[in-house]
């Protein structure tokens, strides 16, 4: 197989590379690196089937030779890059989803597109299932990025209509892992982040509301089951373990082995008040449920970001051997 990943040395994109190296898979990334990190990927070269191609997929790109699998996960995607970048994000969504799409309609490729829970906005009906259609201001500041996202999907929809591409779309909910920025605003960076240092751990508002998170290494694994399969979508990839943000932010600090106390400030502007997916489509097309406990999720994390605190390290070809030939990828 060969595939492309748009936005592939970002945090999802760089471990859905790995995984796909680690199928036996070549890869091409292409990224902006507007958000991403080059450091991010930069143990794949070492295999030998890792090309990075720093492109703009809004402004369009080629990818010379066969395609078998577009995957296509360009997008600034916390609040702080996307509302730093409302413009950039609107692209990406709009123009940079068509480019993708006509790449995987040139080479007959299959097309995954990584929508969000986001397209729910503030939901009414909980949890979120696939039929129902959001709550969604797109006029608030978070509509840059919840409308670039809806827009993709619709976009998606007509390629696979009114050209034939196989198209999936996958709606992901909150994720964490290893290689997230620790500034990049979300609520488990910021936490850990703040822990290790001894900083107050921020929450906003009272902290009530809820988020279900889910472990990248089970995200991806969802996602490539995605991609394997033939089923257009809409699909739910995420835990249904939810939390409230207060009850989160505690449990890092007492994870962290930290003294920081929480403390509350300004809850953001159309905030979700509750997200959590209803997972049952996953269950039954793709045979996919999240398997990763989420106390050693997070203890993972917290590990990598005591090593990492701002950077990733290239790895040398022994250890990038080693991450790719055992089911433990990605490591902490």
């Amino acid at each position: 197989m060969r595939a492309v990943v748009t936005g592939g040395a970002g945090f999802l994109g760089s471990h859905l590379c790995e995984a796909l190296l680690a199928d036996g898979a070549e890869v091409v990334a292409v990224d902006n690196l507007c958000t991403g990190r080059a450091a991010n990927v930069e143990h794949l070269h070492a295999t030998g089937r890792f090309t990075l191609l720093e492109r703009d997929v809004s402004h369009g790109f080629e990818v010379d030779g066969p395609v078998d699998l577009v995957l296509h996960f360009a997008s600034p995607a916390s609040p702080i890059d996307y509302l730093r970048l409302p413009i950039e994000t609107l692209l990406v969504g709009s123009h940079g989803t068509q480019h993708a799409l006509e790449l995987a309609r040139d080479k007959s490729a299959r097309f995954v597109l990584a929508s969000t829970s986001e397209v729910y906005g503030d939901p009414l009906v909980h949890p979120q299932r696939e039929d129902y259609w959001g709550h969604v201001n797109p006029v608030g500041p978070r509509g840059v990025y919840d409308e670039a996202k809806r827009f993709g999907e619709a976009l998606t929809l007509a390629y696979r209509q009114t050209h034939g591409v196989d198209t999936g779309i996958v709606r992901i909910f909150n994720t964490f892992g290893p290689r997230m920025r620790p500034d990049d605003g979300r609520a488990i960076p910021n936490f850990v982040r703040q822990s290790l240092a001894g900083e107050p751990v921020t929450v906003s508002g009272d902290g009530l509301q809820t988020r279900s998170i889910c472990y990248v290494d089970d995200l991806v694994a969802g996602i490539l089951a995605m991609a394997r399969s033939d089923h257009p979508g809409p699909i739910n990839i995420g835990n249904p373990h939810e939390i409230s943000m207060v009850d989160l932010a505690n449990w890092v600090v007492k994870l962290a082995e930290s003294d920081s106390p929480v403390v509350h400030i300004a809850r953001p502007v159309d905030d979700p008040t509750v997200r959590r997916p209803d997972t049952s489509l996953a269950q039954e097309i793709l045979h996919w449920s999240p398997k990763v406990p989420i106390e050693d999720a997070l203890q993972l994390t917290i590990a990598w970001f005591r090593a990492h605190a701002t950077t990733t390290p290239p790895l040398s070809a022994e250890a990038t051997q080693e991450i790719l030939a055992g089911p433990d990828h990605p490591t902490a």
